[in-house]
C-alpha cells in the first residue's frame, strides 16, 4: 500500500556521530529497501549493482575497482537506497492523478511526492485544467513536435538534463537539439562542477580530473576539501581507508566536522563491524566558508619561501620550466599576501596552516579532491585555479599518486558533458558532428541553467524539456524559477518518479515516463545496454535486471529518437528510427564523433569497460599556450554584516540530490526534521536566539528583493563563527539567481548572507 502520509516535523537532537558507516548503515539500507520492494527484488538489485555487466548505481559517480577486485556488495548505504527507490513496487497511475489535482500536489513535500512510486504512462495537463490526464505516446510527442516547429527561433527551446542520463540518450539529445538549431543544453553540471571545468580547462586544458583509484590509494598526501564523502559518495571512504593502509596521510578541509572524515567503519570488513574502524583525517581544518582560496595561497607562499631558503630542494624547477607558463605573475601575486587577511578569511590559526605545509614538504605525491564547497562560491573558479598552482609547484600533476580530483555527485554527469551536453562545446566537436551527420551545427553559444531561467522569465524561451532531473528543486531562487517555468507555453519532463517539477507547469505540461537503470530494456533487436562515465573517466556498461515498472514505458533513447523524427523527419538524413531498435548504432556514431571512443562497441563490452585517455597524464596540456598555466588570483574574505550569518546549503545524510529518503540526518544528530538551521551556539546567543526557536531565514542581496524560507528550528552546532548551514532544496529559495560564480555562472549556494527572524 502506498504511504500517503506527510511526515510530521518533530525535531529530536542527539550528539553528532564521530564515525560513519558500519553495521547501522547496512541495517538502514536494508530497512529502506524492504520498505520499497520485495526481498527477491532487493537481492536482485543489490547483487547486481556496480558489478561488471550489472546495473550502474544511479547515485554518485565514484568509480569501482577493476573486475575481480571489487566486492560482491559494491555499494554504499545511499546507493542501496537509491536503487531500491527506483526498484520500488509502488506505482503512480491515472487514478492517482484523477484523485490529486496539480494544485494539491504542489503543496506536498519532496519526500511525499517521491514516495508515491514509479510513473506508469504518459500524462498531460492541458491549459486551464488542474489535473493530469492520460495521453498516448504518439499524441504526446506530436504536441511537443508541433510546439517546437511553431517556435519563431530554435533558441526559444531549452533541453535540460541531469547526470542520471546515460551516454547514448545524452548523445542523441544533443544531436537532436543541434540538428533542430540550438545549443541550449543546460544541465545539472551548471549548478555544481561548472567552476571545476572552467578552472581546469583554463589551467590544464581539460575539464576533468587526472587521477584514478590506484593514484588515490598510493598517494602520500590527499586533501579532501569542501566535501562530505560519508553522505554524498560513501564508497570514497573505502578508497581513503586504502590510502591510510598504504601509509598515506589525509587532510580534511571543511566548515563542518563530518563523521566520515573523522572515522570510517567499513561495513564489509571485520574491523569495521566489531573494531574501531579507521581514522581518516590526520588533520582537520575547520575553515570558514569561502576561505579555501586564501588557504591555498598561504600554502603556496610557504612553499615559495621554503624554496628561497633552500634553492632547488622544494619546488620542481624542471617541471615548472618545461611544462608551465605564468610562474612569475603567480609568484609576485602570492608574495604580496597579507597573513592577517589569510587568517581572517580562513578562521584558522597560522600554526595549523604551517602544520599542513610540513606535511606537504614530506609528501612525494599529492592529490587534491574537492566538491561543492569550492565550486559554489563567487570566487570558485579562482579557488580551483589556486589549487592547480599548488600542485604545479612540486610537479604533482601527470604522475602516479598525484593530481586533481573533482568528485562528481551524479552518476553520469561527466559522461553527459563528454557526449556533448554543454551549451559551449568546442568547435572541434561541432566539426566532428558535421562530418558525421552532414549538417552544420549552430555555433552561437547556448544557455546554461541560470541563463535558461532568465530566458524563460523574460519570455525569450517558451519550450522546456527536462530529461532525468528535477529542475525546479535543483536550481536557485525557487520563486523566480517557478514563475519562469510557468511562463512557458509547454513544459515536459522525461522521468521515472514524481517530483516537484511536475507540479510547476507551463500552459501545457507533459509527464513522459521512462525506464530506469534497474529496468530491462528490450527493443526490436533484443535486450539493450547503455554506458556511463564515472568521475575518473572509466566508461562501462549498465544493464537493467528487473521487469519494467509498466508496459507503457519507453526508454530515453526511444523517446528522444521518436521526438526527433517527429520534428525533423528525414532532414539531414539522420536515421532516427533505427536508434531505438539497436543502441549499437548510436555507439557507432559516438565512436566517430567523440575522441577516445574509437571501437566503442567492442571495447565497452570488455569486463569493466575502458578508461578514456587524459593528455595531462602524458604531460600534454591542450591549453591555448600548450602548457599548464600558473594564474594570479585574488580573494575577498567572506563576512556577513552585523546581525547576519553566511549560510551554506547542504544535503542531509538520508538524501540523494533533491530527494530526501527520510527526515533524519543521523550523522549530524538530527532526527525527524529537515527545516533546521545549524549555527554556532555563541552566534545564536549573540543574535538573541535559544536552541530550538522557530525562525524564518531571510537572505540579503544587492537587488533588495526579500527571499524568505519560513519555519526553521535553530540548532546549536560546531560551525565556524559567523556561518550557518541548512538543507537544500528547502533553502534554494534563498539563493539569488544573479549571485553566481565568476566565469562559470554557478549559483553561490555555499555563500548566502542571511538573517534570522523570530516567528
Amino acid at each position: 500500500m502506498r504511504d500517503t502520509g506527510e511526515p510530521a516535523e518533530e525535531l529530536t537532537l542527539h550528539k553528532p556521530r564521530t564515525w560513519a558507516t558500519g553495521a547501522p548503515a547496512v541495517a538502514h539500507a536494508l530497512k529502506y529497501a524492504l520498505g520499497q520492494t520485495s526481498p527477491r527484488r532487493t537481492a536482485l538489485t543489490l547483487l547486481n549493482i556496480n558489478q561488471a555487466g550489472g546495473i550502474d548505481c544511479p547515485g554518485c559517480a565514484w568509480p569501482e575497482e577493476a573486475p575481480g577486485k571489487r566486492h560482491r556488495n559494491e555499494y554504499c548505504e545511499n546507493g542501496a537506497k537509491h536503487i531500491s527507490d527506483e526498484a520500488t513496487t509502488r506505482r503512480v497511475t491515472r487514478e492517482f492523478f484523477a484523485e490529486h489535482p496539480v494544485s494539491e500536489l504542489a503543496g506536498r513535500s519532496d519526500y511525499w511526492l517521491n514516495q508515491q512510486g514509479r510513473l506508469t504512462e504518459p500524462m498531460v495537463k492541458r491549459p486551464d485544467s488542474d489535473h493530469y490526464e492520460p495521453i498516448g505516446w504518439d499524441e504526446a510527442l506530436k504536441l511537443l513536435a508541433d510546439e517546437l516547429t511553431g517556435l519563431d527561433d530554435p533558441d526559444e527551446a531549452l533541453f535540460y538534463t541531469s547526470g542520471r542520463l546515460a551516454n547514448e540518450p545524452a548523445f542523441l539529445l544533443q544531436l537532436f537539439a543541434r540538428a533542430f538549431g540550438t545549443n541550449n543544453l543546460p544541465d545539472c553540471s551548471n549548478m555544481c562542477h561548472e567552476s571545476s571545468g572552467s578552472a581546469l580547462n583554463e589551467t590544464l586544458g581539460i575539464g576533468k580530473g587526472s587521477v584514478g583509484l590506484e593514484d588515490l590509494h598510493s598517494s602520500d598526501l590527499v586533501f579532501v576539501v569542501g566535501q562530505n564523502p560519508g553522505t554524498n559518495h560513501p564508497r570514497m571512504l573505502s578508497a581513503l581507508e586504502e590510502t591510510k593502509r598504504r601509509g598515506g596521510r589525509i587532510v580534511a578541509v571543511n566548515p563542518l566536522p563530518e563523521a566520515g572524515l573523522l572515522r570510517f567503519k567499513h561495513p564489509q570488513k571485520a574491523r569495521g563491524v566489531i573494531g574501531r574502524g579507521t581514522q581518516i583525517a590526520d588533520q582537520f581544518l575547520q575553515i570558514r566558508p569561502g576561505g579555501d582560496l586564501a588557504l591555498f595561497q598561504a600554502l603556496n607562499l610557504l612553499l615559495l619561501q621554503a624554496e628561497d631558503k633552500a634553492p632547488g630542494t622544494v619546488l620542481d624547477q624542471d617541471f615548472i620550466a618545461r611544462h608551465t607558463t605564468g610562474f612569475g605573475l603567480f609568484s609576485d601575486n602570492v608574495r604580496a599576501l597579507d597573513w592577517d587577511d589569510v587568517l581572517a578569511a580562513t578562521g584558522l590559526r597560522r600554526e595549523e596552516i604551517e602544520e599542513v605545509h610540513e606535511r606537504v614538504l614530506k609528501a612525494r605525491s599529492v592529490i587534491v579532491c574537492w566538491a561543492m564547497g569550492l565550486t559554489q562560491h563567487k570566487h570558485g573558479v579562482p579557488t580551483i585555479r589556486e589549487v592547480v598552482n599548488f600542485l604545479l609547484l612540486r610537479g604533482n600533476i601527470g604522475r602516479p599518486g598525484a593530481g586533481v580530483c573533482p568528485v562528481r555527485g551524479h552518476s553520469n554527469v561527466q559522461g553527459d558533458r563528454t557526449m556533448g551536453i554543454w551549451e559551449r562545446m568546442p568547435q572541434t566537436f561541432l566539426d566532428a558532428l558535421e562530418k558525421e551527420f552532414g549538417f552544420a551545427p549552430p555555433t552561437r553559444h547556448g544557455l546554461d541553467s541560470v541563463d535558461a531561467i532568465r530566458a524563460m522569465r523574460d519570455g525569450r524561451a517558451r519550450f522546456f524539456l527536462g530529461v532525468a532531473g528535477n529542475f525546479v528543486r535543483a536550481t536557485p531562487d525557487s520563486d523566480v524559477t517557478e514563475r519562469a517555468l510557468r511562463n512557458c507555453r509547454i513544459t515536459a519532463h522525461i522521468s521515472t518518479k514524481l517530483n516537484r517539477s511536475h507540479t510547476v507547469c507551463g500552459r501545457t505540461a507533459l509527464i513522459l515516463p521512462t525506464l530506469g537503470r534497474s529496468d530491462r530494456d528490450v527493443q526490436a533487436t533484443g535486450e539493450q545496454f547503455m554506458t556511463v562515465e564515472d568521475s575518473m573517466s572509466d566508461v562501462h556498461t549498465t544493464r537493467g535486471r528487473l521487469a519494467p515498472a509498466s508496459p507503457a514505458l519507453l526508454s530515453e533513447v526511444a523517446i528522444i529518437s521518436r521526438l526527433a523524427h517527429a520534428v525533423l523527419g528525414d532532414r539531414h538524413g539522420i536515421a532516427w528510427r533505427t536508434f531505438e531498435d539497436d543502441y549499437d548504432l548510436v555507439r557507432e556514431h559516438i565512436a566517430h564523433v567523440v575522441p577516445g571512443f574509437e571501437d566503442f562497441n567492442r571495447r565497452v563490452r570488455e569486463p569493466g569497460g575502458f578508461t578514456l585517455p587524459n593528455p595531462v597524464n602524458e604531460l600534454r596540456f591542450p591549453t591555448a599556450c600548450g602548457s599548464a598555466v600558473f594564474t594570479a588570483n585574488t580573494f575577498t574574505g567572506l563576512t556577513a554584516p552585523p546581525g547576519h550569518l553566511i549560510l551554506q546549503t547542504l544535503r542531509s545524510h538520508d538524501q540523494w540530490n533533491t530527494i530526501p529518503y527520510a527526515m533524519d540526518d543521523r550523522y549530524r544528530g538530527i532526527k525527524g526534521a529537515r527545516r533546521v538551521v545549524l549555527a554556532h551556539a555563541d552566534d545564536l546567543a549573540e543574535l538573541g536566539f535559544a536552541e530550538g526557536e522557530l525562525v524564518d531565514l531571510v537572505s540579503v542581496w544587492e537587488d533588495g528583493v526579500e527571499r524568505r524560507a519560513p519555519g526553521f528550528r535553530t540548532v546549536a552546532y560546531p560551525t565556524p563563527r559567523g556561518s550557518a548551514a541548512a538543507y537544500y532544496p528547502e533553502t534554494n529559495v534563498l539563493v539569488p539567481l544573479d549571485s553566481v560564480a565568476e566565469r562559470s555562472n554557478t549559483p553561490t549556494s555555499k555563500a548566502v548572507v542571511v538573517r534570522l527572524e523570530r516567528r
